[in-house]
């Protein structure tokens, strides 16, 4: 990369922790339904998987089973009413956005998390007028680790693919930003699987803690 012109985060796990919201919920629904509670441990290592994921976790029901789509829609309207109430940015994260913010260089968010829960957890944590472009899967017609979402970010930045980087926290993150021709950080404090191996991922740079990412950013402006 020459110059850095643009950065795209991945959401959950990346950008922000939003781990502590989905454990209340989901808990808070096993408890209604005479579960036992999953750990924090247990929901952390899952959320970057989805709410089917989490469903799945807490009801030992797969997507087969007759009563899963039933308790999905209900783990989702749950959260839904729980967006932002414990979620917040990573520690380094709001750094790294205040200079990105005073560089006047664009950021914006690509990830899979739909437009529903997006926007008004980029309103609770007051990002929703400093943030850019913002990608959901409502807005493309390939999910990562498609390029379509990065792409599309870029071209509304006027930017060059090649001068941007993405940051993400799991394979289908950095295999995106690679099919889009840019630059790629794995957020290796994010929600990484115990089962990974975030440094065979062949990203260009890692980052074992959020404040790693704004002297990442300084070297790459040049």
């Amino acid at each position: 990369m020459e110059k850095l012109e643009a950065v795209y985060f991945d959401l959950d796990g990346t950008l922000i922790d939003t781990a502590p919201d989905f454990y209340t919920v989901l808990n808070t629904l096993l408890d209604q339904h005479g579960r036992p509670a999953v750990s924090y441990s247990a929901v952390r290592a899952n959320v970057s998987n989805g709410a089917r994921a989490l469903t799945e976790l807490g009801f030992g029901v797969g997507p087969d089973d007759a009563a899963f789509p039933a308790l999905l829609e209900e783990l989702l309207a749950a959260y839904q009413a729980h967006l932002a109430v414990d979620t917040c940015l990573f520690p380094g994260m709001a750094e790294a956005l205040d200079w990105l913010d005073h560089q006047g260089l664009p950021w914006g968010i690509v990830t899979n998390k739909p437009e529903r829960f997006t926007l008004p957890i980029l309103q609770g944590l007051n990002l929703h007028e400093r943030v850019g472009a913002v990608l959901c899967p409502d807005h493309v017609k390939q999910r990562k680790p498609d390029p379509e979402g990065l792409l599309i970010a870029a071209s509304r930045d006027r930017v060059a693919p090649g001068h941007c980087l993405y940051v993400g926290d799991h394979l289908r993150d950095i295999q995106a930003g690679q099919n889009a021709g840019m630059a790629t950080a794995v957020a290796a404090f994010g929600y990484i699987d115990a089962d990974d191996d975030p440094h065979g991922w062949q990203a260009n740079y890692y980052l074992q803690a959020g404040h790693d990412l704004l002297p990442l950013l300084q070297t790459l402006s040049g």
